[in-house]
């Protein structure tokens, strides 16, 4: 500042004191209160656990200070920061983490202990993948068998009916007199055992079902002639409903409880061999073939691609 300059000490502005304003009633009442409740606090012991391990953490994850007694004993060794320990290239540059036991394990317990669990859950894995395999194989076998049986069902059918034509045929040829056979008996009048056995367990169902409808309806007729029964409101056709029936294809059921050692063996068989069997007969007795669901002049078959569904596909 030079001489000339004078300092101007009646325009100097002179700020005035920060006035400390005076604590209420109220303030102080809430001040001593919310202190009173922070003294009274306690953490939990999860709480003090969780700063007691952040704490630690906080600790293990801070470099030595160039200060510590530690640090400068190993720079007196030749180390320097960021460099790693010893003279390996691939050494630790962070020393190794502290682990906290939280159980009484003993050393190499615990990961003997995590071995064991990782393996059984790997091995649970694999059962399941396993499992789900096996699953949608087994499933894809029986939509498999299923179809198949559907298809055994309907050859069955068909070469049962051929059959029944043929044998109608051959009944019309005797009322013309064309042929003359005393012992045949027609086709559905012959015992069980004597129908082919490609079909015979079809008309064996057929017949075990036959017969416990009829059982139910003689159970039924039994029971309208007990004295206590009394329907007023059952008309005559609901009662000769329960009368037997025969039905078109009446087979002799002398045998049909009789153990059958061909249709057991036949029956035995996979669904697809009995398939193959049956459209075998068709094509060789009939000329039939059951993929193309038509009906041949000769032997040949001209125009049937083969014996297989695959090559009809």
């Amino acid at each position: 500042m030079e001489d000339n300059e004078e300092d101007d000490y009646m325009n100097m502005i002179i700020a005035e004191p920060a006035r400390s304003e005076k604590e209420t009633s109220i303030q102080r009442t809430a001040r001593k209160r919310r202190e009173a409740r922070e003294r009274g606090f306690h953490k939990t012991k999860q709480e003090r656990e969780a700063d007691a391990a952040a704490a630690r953490d906080a600790a293990l994850s801070t470099s030595l200070n160039t200060s510590n007694k530690g640090f400068k004993m190993m720079a007196k060794l030749g180390y320097k920061p960021g460099t790693t320990l010893g003279k390996a290239e691939h050494a630790r540059i962070e020393p190794i983490g502290v682990v906290i036991k939280e159980n009484r394990g003993g050393i190499g317990h615990d990961s003997e202990k995590k071995r064991k669990i990782r393996g059984e859950l790997e091995e649970a894995a694999k059962r399941v993948k396993v499992e789900e395999v096996g699953y949608r194989e087994r499933v894809r076998q029986e939509r498999e068998e299923k179809r198949v049986g559907g298809q055994l069902v309907g050859a069955q059918k068909i070469a049962e009916g051929l059959d029944m034509e043929a044998d109608q045929d051959a009944a019309a040829e005797e009322d013309d007199g064309t042929t003359k056979d005393s012992s045949r008996v027609p086709l559905n009048k012959r015992p069980l055992g004597s129908i082919n056995v490609l079909w015979r367990g079809l008309i064996k169902s057929r017949l075990e079902k036959d017969v416990e409808r009829r059982m139910r309806a003689d159970m039924q007729q039994s029971l309208s002639r007990l004295p206590t029964y009394d329907n007023p409101t059952e008309e005559q056709e609901d009662r000769d409903a329960y009368a037997k029936k025969q039905t078109a294809n009446e087979f002799v059921e002398e045998d049909l409880f009789d153990e059958d050692a061909e249709l057991n063996e036949f029956q035995e068989l996979d669904a697809g061999e009995r398939l193959d069997k049956v459209v075998m007969y068709l094509r060789k007795t009939y000329h039939y073939c059951f993929w193309c669901k038509h009906r041949y002049e000769n032997t040949e078959m001209e125009g049937c691609p083969g014996l297989t569904e695959e090559e009809h596909d």
